[in-house]
């Protein structure tokens, strides 16, 4: 079962996984639905962190453009100095997205034009 599956299934079981402060799993529900998922949680647990944060970034850049009509994207990256660097991209009304661009190939300036070029024929 996938990291998404599982963080689905759980939820149709009333368990709500969330990453906690520290960067860790948090489960939330009944503690029999939780008792009957840990073996699962544990067993995939950094695919299931992984997903989580990756859902997390996904949520940031929507509630960007949600607070921010006038913009038509909105981009998140938290460290550019890593590789590969992680890129959140939100596009109004077309998609949001992550990539991963090997650190000595991401350019940020090149990145934005090429967001600006293609999205302006969006609207």
């Amino acid at each position: 079962m996938s990291p998404a599956e599982i963080i689905e299934r759980a939820i149709e079981e009333g368990v709500l996984l969330a990453l906690s402060s520290s960067g860790s799993i948090s489960a939330k529900g009944d503690q029999s639905p939780i008792d009957r998922w840990l073996p699962a949680i544990k067993q995939s647990k950094a695919a299931i962190i992984a997903e989580l944060q990756l859902e997390r970034r996904r949520a940031k850049v929507l509630s960007m453009l949600r607070e921010n009509p006038g913009i038509r994207y909105a981009i998140e990256v938290l460290d550019a100095n890593t590789d590969p660097v992680i890129v959140s991209i939100g596009i109004r009304n077309v998609a949001a997205f992550e990539m991963s661009i090997p650190q000595a190939y991401y350019d940020a300036f090149a990145l934005l034009e090429l967001i600006e070029k293609h999205t302006s024929t969006c609207y």
